[in-house]
Formats: structure tokens, sequence, C-alpha cells
């Protein structure tokens, strides 16, 4: 029984795979014919991310295929990144770090303050009495929403101040109750340019009478928190200009002599060593004090740019010489140099990008170096000089102890300084970590 039993199975076997399917009596009139598709529901994305008349949200290409393969969690994730270009994983693995994010959104704001520092300041920089008057040392004006008397006021407002003496002869502001001054915005003040050549006098606020000093005065009774606007266009600018001029030429300079090789090599490096054996500091007061007392102020501004630069280049270009040698003997780069290009073209098409991961993360990190070497500079005397205004020669009022122990408001552009210091470590070190594919995750 069991051999028929396999007999028949093999038959019934033999006959399913001989077997023609039956054909649809529909499809028979539309044979030789183009038969459009079937619709597909439209899918759209709307402003809560879910597809319309559908609870499910949209995901993109990625995450679908992910999907399909059956990845999810941590696996799903790489798989999208894996289609991400490298400058939105650098941004991925930045916004991840807090810190970085707070120190960059803290620049944006500095930087920001500086490029619209004459609208934002109500007074002029130099301006020795602004208001119509001319108070030295004047403590700084607190802006009030409250009157003498308990009652609120929606507008803002400051006290005139009358100025005595105490029991101890020192100078005193205080404020009078009986002359509120309520603060205007958009008003009318000092005249400055909008780009150079722009004349405008227009400044986000003031008053139309009397005076407003939010961080007081300096010796000379010009506004101080206008000075502190003013003097973070110079500080700030001075650190990203004298970077580019550094790493530029430190790039330039380093790629040639590890492309070379040989006896330029040899040559270059030992200049580089020669430089970096002298301290940075007495270079910078060398070459700082040579410059004439009576130089205009922006020449000195440029000059001081230039001194910052030419003390900075030489570490950076031993290290792009170094990662040059690693680099040059690659295939892309013997392909260039089969193909006949130019040995500049080799060096700052195919050798100098691979280089670009460091010097992005070294130039954030050496900015506040040059911020601190034109502070340092103007502090002494030897920088930028009085009356252009910067957050140097601001503090230079700090050296008198008296003064230091009486008007701490001077000390403003100090805490400016240490704020814009910690805010590229911040970022330094995050775009460090981002622009690195070991510390991913």
């Amino acid at each position: 029984m069991s051999l028929c039993k396999y007999l028949r199975l093999a038959t019934l076997l033999f006959q399913t795979m001989n077997a023609t399917p039956e054909k649809d009596p529909t499809a028979a009139s539309h044979e030789g014919q183009l038969v459009s598709a079937p619709a597909l529901p439209d899918v759209t994305e709307n402003a809560s991310g879910l597809a319309n008349g559908s609870s499910a949200p949209v995901t993109s290409g990625a995450q679908e295929r992910a999907k399909r393969q059956g990845l999810t969690g941590k696996a799903a994730r790489a798989f999208d990144r894996g289609s991400m270009s490298p400058g939105q994983l650098a941004w991925h693995e930045l916004k991840k770090n807090k810190l970085s994010m707070l120190g960059l959104w803290i620049l944006v704001f500095l930087y920001g303050t500086a490029l619209f520092a004459q609208f934002l300041s109500p007074y002029g920089a130099t301006n020795p009495n602004p208001g119509g008057v001319s108070l030295g040392y004047h403590a700084p004006m607190s802006i009030r929403f409250r009157t003498a008397n308990g009652a609120f006021s929606p507008r803002p407002f400051v006290y005139e101040t009358v100025r005595s003496r105490d029991e101890n002869f020192d100078t005193v502001d205080l404020p009078d109750a009986s002359q509120p001054r309520p603060l205007k915005f958009f008003t009318r003040g000092d005249t400055y340019n909008v780009l150079g050549f722009i004349p405008c006098s227009v400044h986000l606020f003031g008053v139309d009478k009397g005076f407003v000093f939010v961080l007081g005065t300096d010796q000379q009774g010009r506004d101080y928190f206008s000075r502190l606007l003013y003097g973070s266009q110079i500080s700030l600018s001075v650190g990203l200009l004298a970077i580019l001029i550094t790493f530029t030429l430190g790039m330039l300079v380093g790629g040639a002599s590890g492309y070379y090789g040989g006896r330029a090599d040899d040559i270059i490096m030992r200049g580089c060593e020669v430089l970096m054996s002298v301290p940075d500091f007495y270079l910078l007061l060398a070459l700082a004090a040579a410059l004439p007392a009576d130089m205009n102020p922006i020449v000195v501004y440029v000059l001081i740019i230039g001194i910052l630069s030419f003390v900075g280049w030489a570490g950076m270009a031993r290290i792009i010489r170094g990662m040059t040698l690693s680099v040059r003997e690659r295939e892309y780069v013997e392909a260039a140099r089969s193909m006949g290009q130019s040995d500049f073209k080799i060096i700052v098409r195919h050798i100098l990008p691979s280089t670009f991961t460091y010097a992005i993360v070294a130039a954030t990190m050496s900015v506040p170096g040059y911020i601190l070497g034109e502070a340092g500079l103007s502090f002494l005397g030897l920088g930028i000089r009085d009356p252009m205004a910067s957050w140097g020669n601001m503090l230079s009022a700090a050296q008198d102890l008296t003064t230091l122990e009486e008007r701490q408001w001077i000390l403003a552009p100090g805490f400016v300084i240490a704020l814009t210091t910690l805010a590229f470590n911040f970022l330094g070190d995050g775009l460090r970590d981002a622009l690195d594919p070991k510390t991913r995750k």
C-alpha cells in the first residue's frame, strides 16, 4: 500500500507542475493595450509630520530602508547616519554637546552685538559729553519699572542723578526721584556711518532730556556701555582676522615644505624653529613698542593684526608640514601629478583639504589667544590707543587700585573677555569631538 501511496503523490505533483493558470476573462479585452497603474493614495506630510489620512509619521528613505532590513534602535540610527554628508554628520554630533551649543550661541550673540554696536549704543564711543554733561566715573544707573511711591510704570525709566560728596568727601551720584527720565526706543542721537559711508543717527534707546548711563562712565565722562560695544568690534575682529592670516600662511608654507621636502623643507623648518624659540609675548612687546605713538589708530589696528599673525604662523606650519608628509604619496595625489597638474594646484586642491579638520578645530581654539594678545598689548598702552575703544585699553583704568576698589564697573570688559574665551573653548572642544569619527556613537 505504501508503494501505491507514493505513486499517487508523484502523479498529483506532476499534474500540478504542468497545469496552466486560468486567464481572467476581463483581462482578455485589454490584451496588447497599455493599462494605467492603479492610483496611489495621496500621501503628503502635514505640519505635524503625519501623512494625510494616516496616524503614522512619514519616514525618510533611509528610515524606510532600515525598516525593510529589520533594523531598529541603534542599528537603525547608524544606518540613517550613513546617508548624511560629512557636514551633516558633524552638525548632528555637535548638537549633542550642550556646552558647545551654548558656546556657539554666546558667540553668535557677541558677534551680532558687535556688528550692530553703533545702533545698540546710546552714544558715540568718543563723545566726552553724552547727554550734554561731562561726569567722569559716573556710577551705573538703574533702569526702573516702579516709581518712588511704589507705582508700576509700563515704560522703563531712569532717575536723573545729582552729584555730591559724602562724609568721606568721596564723589557720589544720588538719584533724584523728582526727575524721572523715560527711555525712548529708536531715538535720535550721535551720528554714525552704516557700512562706513551711510550717515545715520538712530539708536536703539536713549532719553530726550538728561542722560542714561547703563554701565556708568569712564574717567573722561564717556559712556562705558557704548565704549564696550564699540570695543567689541575691535577685539573680536582682531581675533578672526589674525587667525585668518595666520592659518592661511601656515597652511601654505607647511604644505609646500612637506610636499617638496629636501633642502627646501630643512630651510623652512629651521626658520620656523627660530621664530618659535622667541617668547611670543616679548616678541609682541618689542614689535608693538616700535610703533610710533602718534600713529593713526586705524593703522595701529592693522599693524597689531599683522604682529599677532607674524608671531603665530610658525607652529601651524610645522603641524601642517607633518600632515602633508603623510598624504603626499597617496594615490589621488599621484594621479593628479600624472595628469600634469601644477604643484600649487596639487597642494591647494588635493593635499591641504585633508588637513581642514585639524585646521578648523585649531583655529577655533586659537582665536581666544589673539583676543587676549590684543587686550594685553592695549592694557599696557602698546596696542589700540585712546580714543579708539577696545576691551584691552578700557581695562587699563584697572591698574589704579583705588579706582578698582571704588568703581568695579570698569571690570566689565574683563568679564566679556573671559566669556568670549570660554565660549570659544566650549565650541572648539565640541568641534574636535564632532569631526573625529572615533568619538561618534
